[in-house]
C-alpha cells in the first residue's frame, strides 16, 4: 500500500473505562483535501460527521465539533498509530483497514427493549422549530390510532442523542415511551438538532435552544387532534431535567406537570465539580490528586464565570491557566482539547446557569427522581435544591423521591461508575416506570 494513501475505512476499538467499543472512520478524498465520517458500530450509529480531516508528512488528524473529539496519529506501514482525545480524556487508538470484530457481542442482552409488532400506534413524525429555522424528527406513539390521549415530551440528556437517548447499547426513551404509551399515555421524542435526522447545529446550541426546540414539539402536538392540548407533559432526563423547568416557567399555559430524571439543582460549576470528585471517588483516585483537579478547574471555570460574553481572548486565558496549574503532567495537547471543551457556547453556559431561580417560577406539579448510586448528578445535593426552589416559589404540588441502588441511567448497579452501564441488562428500572406513571395518571385524572 501506499504510504501516503489514507483513504477508505479505518477500523479500531477505543477502550475507556472498562468498555470496548468498535470505531470505524470513512476517509475520503476531494478537490480541497479530505472528508471523513465515523462509525460507532456497537453504539449503532452511523455516518457522524467529521468537521476537520487533515492529512499531511503521514500525520492524521480528525476533529469532531459535534461529538467533541480529536483523534491524532501517525501512518506508518498499514497502521494508524494514535491517540483519541474527547471531554478531557485521553486515549490510544490504532486504527488499521482490516476490519473489526464486536469484542463483547455487541452488548449484553436487552430484555427490557420492546419488539415489534407494538400493541399500539407508532407514527415518524417531523416539526421546524421555525425561530431557528431546524426540523425535527421522531416518533409519536399513541395508546391507539383513534381517541384523545394525555401526552409527554421525552427531553434528552447533555450530548447529541437521537430520540431513543441511545447509550452503549440502551435505549432508555424507547423502553419509556413503550411502556407509558402501553398504560394510555401518548408520547413524542425525537432526535437531537443537528443528529441523526433532525437538521441544525448541534455544536453551537446552548441548553437555551434545546429548550426552544421543545417549545415547538409542544406546539407540534397541539395540532394533533389525537393530543388532549391541556394535558401535555414533559420528562427531562439528566440536562432535559434542567430544561424541562425552562420551559415551563416560560410557557406555564401549555405545560401540565413535568418529570425531572436525575435533574439539576446545582449551578453547572458546582454540579461538574461535584460530578468530578465523586466520580474520582468511586475509582479509587489518590485524594490529593483529586484536590489538586479541584483546585485547577474551579479556577478555570471561575475565568469562565466572570468572562464577557464578547471576550474573544477567554481561550488563551484559561488554557495559559490550565497550564500553569498542570505543569507538564498534562501534555499540551490534552490541555487545549480540555480548554476547546469548556470554553465552547454549551458549556460556557452550563457552567454560569443557575436552574434554582428558573424552578421557583415553576407552578405545575413537579416530579423529581433520582438514584442513590447516581455519581453525574449526585442526588443528595441535586434533589434537595430541587425541592427547595420549587417550596420556595409556593409550589403546592412537589414529589421528590429517592431510589436505591440505581445510577444515572437509572439501572440497578454496583457501584454507580459509567463503566458500568453497559454491562448491565436493565435499561430502566421497573419501579421508576411504574411510579413514573402512576403519577402521571394522578395529574391527568
Amino acid at each position: 500500500m501506499d504510504a501516503q494513501d489514507i483513504t477508505g475505512q479505518w477500523n479500531g476499538i477505543l477502550k475507556i473505562q472498562g468498555i470496548q467499543l468498535r470505531v470505524v472512520f470513512h476517509i475520503n478524498k476531494t478537490d480541497t483535501g479530505y472528508s471523513s465520517t465515523m462509525d460507532s458500530p456497537d453504539q449503532e450509529a452511523k455516518g457522524l460527521p467529521v468537521s476537520t480531516t487533515t492529512f499531511e508528512n503521514s500525520k492524521l488528524t480528525l476533529k469532531s465539533t459535534l461529538a467533541r473529539f480529536e483523534y491524532n496519529g501517525d501512518l506508518k506501514d498499514t497502521i494508524i498509530f494514535g491517540t483519541f482525545k474527547q471531554n478531557g480524556t485521553s486515549v490510544p487508538l490504532d486504527l488499521s483497514k482490516i476490519q473489526k470484530e464486536s469484542t463483547q457481542n455487541t452488548f449484553a442482552k436487552r430484555p427490557q427493549e420492546p419488539v415489534k409488532p407494538y400493541p399500539y400506534y407508532s407514527e415518524d413524525v417531523t416539526f421546524k422549530n421555525k425561530k431557528a429555522n431546524v426540523t425535527l424528527a421522531g416518533t409519536l406513539t399513541l395508546p391507539k390510532k383513534e381517541g384523545i390521549y394525555p401526552a409527554v415530551i421525552l427531553i434528552t440528556g447533555s450530548g447529541p442523542q437521537n430520540r431513543d437517548e441511545e447509550i452503549l447499547g440502551h435505549k432508555p426513551f424507547l423502553v419509556i415511551a413503550d411502556y407509558l404509551t402501553r398504560n394510555g399515555i401518548a408520547v413524542l421524542r425525537y432526535d437531537d438538532r443537528g443528529f441523526a435526522q433532525s437538521t441544525g447545529n448541534f455544536a453551537t446550541a446552548t441548553t437555551f435552544d434545546f429548550a426552544s426546540d421543545v417549545e415547538s414539539a409542544i406546539s407540534f402536538l397541539k395540532t394533533r387532534k389525537e393530543i388532549n392540548a391541556k394535558e401535555i407533559g414533559l420528562i427531562g432526563h439528566s440536562e432535559g431535567g434542567t430544561i424541562a423547568p425552562i420551559v415551563a416557567a416560560a410557557e406555564p399555559k401549555d405545560v401540565d406537570f413535568i418529570v425531572l430524571l436525575a435533574g439539576t439543582g446545582l449551578q453547572g460549576d458546582k454540579l461538574t465539580l461535584l460530578q468530578k470528585e465523586k466520580l474520582e471517588q468511586a475509582m479509587h483516585m489518590d485524594e490529593q490528586g483529586i484536590d489538586k483537579g479541584q483546585e485547577i478547574f474551579r479556577g478555570a471555570y471561575d475565568i469562565i464565570l466572570h468572562s464577557d460574553a464578547a471576550d474573544s481572548n477567554i481561550k488563551n486565558k484559561v488554557s495559559t491557566y490550565l497550564m500553569q496549574g498542570f505543569g507538564d503532567k498534562v501534555p499540551e495537547e490534552q490541555i487545549s482539547a480540555i480548554t476547546n471543551q469548556i470554553t465552547s457556547p454549551w458549556w460556557i453556559n452550563f457552567l454560569k446557569y443557575n436552574p434554582v431561580p428558573t424552578l421557583e417560577k415553576v407552578k405545575c406539579p413537579v416530579l423529581a427522581v433520582d438514584g442513590e448510586k447516581d455519581l453525574q448528578v449526585p442526588p443528595e445535593e441535586n434533589l434537595s435544591a430541587i425541592k427547595a426552589a420549587l417550596q420556595k416559589g409556593g409550589n403546592k404540588n412537589v414529589t421528590t423521591k429517592l431510589f436505591p441502588n440505581l445510577n444515572h441511567l437509572f439501572q440497578d448497579c454496583k457501584t454507580g461508575l459509567p463503566s458500568e452501564y453497559s454491562e448491565i441488562e436493565e435499561t430502566f428500572s421497573p419501579m421508576v416506570l411504574d411510579e413514573i406513571t402512576k403519577w402521571i395518571k394522578k395529574q391527568v385524572d
